[in-house]
C-alpha cells in the first residue's frame, strides 16, 4: 500500500502522522511511505530521518494526496485537504465529527473512507487512540489553567499551590476518565485543592482508592456541579460521551456566577465542549473572557507539546496503521472489531451512529459496508 502523510496545517499544529520509526515498519513491510517536505522539522524529525527510514519526500500536499492511497494524519482534515481526498482513499486520523457538520458533509462528499481514532475501542471498551492525547491535555489543561489564572493573562492572581498562611487554589474537574484523572494528577501535585465530579460511583471509588484524602469526589447532579463551579478558581472540562457531542453540564448563568478572573479550560472543545460559553480557540489565540470568566478552548491543546504528543499518538495508532496496510482497508475492518468502531464515514454515507444523530443526517452500519 501507498501511505502519505502530509504536513498538518492546522494553527501552530506541529505534530505529525508518522515518525521515521513508524514508517521504517511500513517500508520494511513493502509499503511505501511519501512524506511531505518538512512535515516534522518542527519537532525535530529531518527530511532525512524520513529518506533514512524508506520514504520518499514530497514537495507539497497535492503530491502526498494523489500518490496515496492511505493518509495517515493527526488533525481533522481542513477544507482545501477535503478537496483533495478521493473516493479510493482511507483517511486515519481524529476527526471528531460530532460537533461539526461541514466536515462531515465534505468528507461524505469526498466518498473516501474515513477512520477515526477517538472511536476506535480496545476489549475493555476503552478508547486506545485517544488514550494518549487524553492524557496530554488532561495534564496540559493545569499548567495552562495556571498560567490563565496569572494577572496579566486575566486572571484573578491566584497561586494554584498557594504558599504558608495563604490558602491553595480550588481546582474542580468535570469527568473522572483519562484526562480528568490526569489533571488531577497534575493539579494535585501543584498542590491546589482538587475535586473531580463523576456520574460513575465505579468510577469515584477507583479514583477515591488511587489519590485518597489528597482528592475529593462528588457525584454528578447539577447541583453538585454548581456548587464546585462556583466554588472553584480552575475549572476543568474533561467529559466524553464516544464519538458524540460533549453536554453542556455548565451553563452560561453559572459562568456568570463564578468569581470573576476564574479559569475554564474545556478540553472537550473538540467534542463541541461542555460549557455553555465555549467557543473554539487556537494556539495563536488561545483564550477569551466571556461573563467576566477567562476562557481556554484550543481544539488541538497536544499540539503545544508536539514531540512528545506525536511519539505518544504515534505508540498508539502504529498496530491500527500496520493492520490497515497489510490486509486493506475492507479485510482489517471486517477482523477487528475495534477497528471497525473507527469507522465514520464511507462512500458519502455517514457509518457512525452517534455522529449520524447529532448532525441529523442519515446512518448506514459498519457491518452494512462491509457485507457482513
Amino acid at each position: 500500500m501507498r501511505i502519505g502523510v502530509p504536513k498538518e496545517i492546522k494553527t501552530h499544529e506541529y505534530r505529525v502522522g508518522l515518525t521515521p520509526a513508524a514508517v521504517r515498519e511500513f517500508t520494511s513491510r513493502g509499503h511505501t511511505v511519501l512524506v511531505q517536505q518538512g512535515a516534522a522539522t518542527g519537532i525535530g524529525f529531518t527530511d532525512a530521518a524520513y529518506q533514512a527510514a524508506g520514504a520518499t519526500i514530497a514537495p507539497d500536499a497535492a503530491t502526498v494526496f494523489a500518490g496515496s492511497d492511505m493518509i495517515v494524519k493527526v488533525k481533522e482534515p481542513l477544507a482545501p485537504e477535503i478537496a483533495m481526498l478521493r473516493s479510493d482513499q482511507v483517511l486515519f486520523t481524529y476527526l471528531h465529527l460530532a460537533a461539526d457538520k461541514t466536515q462531515t458533509e465534505g468528507l461524505m462528499a469526498s466518498g473516501a473512507t474515513c477512520i477515526a481514532y477517538e472511536t476506535v475501542t480496545d476489549s475493555r471498551g476503552a478508547l486506545p487512540l485517544l488514550a494518549p492525547m487524553s492524557e496530554v491535555a488532561g495534564r496540559m489543561s493545569v499548567q495552562v489553567g495556571a498560567h490563565c489564572l496569572e494577572k496579566e493573562q486575566g486572571g484573578a492572581g491566584v497561586l494554584l499551590g498557594g504558599v504558608p498562611g495563604v490558602p491553595a487554589g480550588r481546582v474542580a474537574i468535570i469527568g473522572g476518565g483519562v484526562s480528568g484523572t490526569n489533571a488531577a494528577r497534575m493539579a494535585i501535585g501543584f498542590g491546589a485543592t482538587v475535586t473531580v465530579i463523576d456520574r460513575s460511583l465505579a468510577r469515584l471509588k477507583e479514583l477515591d482508592a488511587q489519590f485518597g484524602t489528597t482528592l475529593h469526589t462528588l457525584y454528578s447532579t447539577t447541583a453538585a456541579i454548581e456548587q464546585a463551579v462556583l466554588e472553584a478558581d480552575l475549572v476543568i472540562g474533561a467529559v466524553l460521551v464516544p464519538g458524540a457531542a460533549a453536554p453542556k453540564l455548565v451553563s452560561r448563568d453559572m459562568v456568570a456566577r463564578m468569581r470573576p478572573g476564574s479559569v475554564l479550560v474545556d478540553i472537550a472543545i473538540d467534542q463541541g465542549g461542555c460549557f455553555e460559553t465555549s467557543r473554539p480557540t487556537n494556539h495563536a489565540a488561545p483564550t477569551y473572557v466571556e461573563e467576566g470568566v477567562v476562557h481556554y478552548c484550543v481544539t488541538n491543546m497536544p499540539g503545544a507539546v508536539a514531540r512528545t504528543s506525536t511519539i505518544a499518538l504515534g505508540n498508539a495508532t502504529l498496530p491500527f496503521a500496520l493492520s490497515l496496510a497489510d490486509k486493506g482497508w475492507q479485510q482489517a475492518l471486517k477482523d477487528d472489531v475495534h477497528l471497525r468502531r473507527g469507522l465514520n464515514v464511507h462512500a458519502g454515507a455517514v457509518t457512525y451512529a452517534a455522529v449520524a444523530q447529532d448532525l441529523g443526517l442519515g446512518f448506514r452500519s459498519a457491518e452494512d459496508v462491509l457485507g457482513m
